[in-house]
């Protein structure tokens, strides 16, 4: 397919000019698509888990996707803290609290109890799962 691109002054894509015979392709593609007839829908079975009714914040999610950091380590940074200063909370050390904040990190739950009176928040909203434990 040809395509040809229109910049703005700074050298950035805004536009993409097809030929019409494409364009016209991909519009009968698009109608051919029925989204209001819910017999072609496909069903799928929803899997209740034990997180179902925790909600966590926009700014905790927000903080876990630009960041790319754990939910622990969210909830850090929302409250502005350091590592160390939560170390210090805790009674251990910085490079502690970092192992808590890895990604496949099970705090237990004496710790999630700790970690989530430090943030202000519940258990669940500081790990999302119940490891065996308890």
């Amino acid at each position: 397919m040809d395509v040809q691109f229109i910049a703005d002054a700074d050298g950035n894509p805004q536009y993409a000019v097809i030929p019409y015979a494409d364009y016209f392709r991909m519009l009968l593609q698009t109608a051919e698509y029925d989204d209001e007839n819910e017999d072609d829908w496909e069903r799928i079975d929803k899997e209740s888990g034990t997180d179902d009714g925790v909600g966590l914040p926009n700014d905790v999610c927000s903080i876990m996707t630009y960041e790319n950091v754990s939910l622990q380590a969210a909830w850090r940074i929302l409250r502005g803290l350091s590592q160390q200063e939560v170390a210090d909370k805790l009674g251990i050390s910085q490079s502690a609290v970092s192992q808590l904040e890895a990604l496949d990190s099970r705090p237990q739950k004496r710790t999630r109890e700790k970690l989530a009176a430090i943030y202000g928040c519940t258990q669940e909203q500081i790990s999302l799962y119940f490891p065996k434990e308890g």
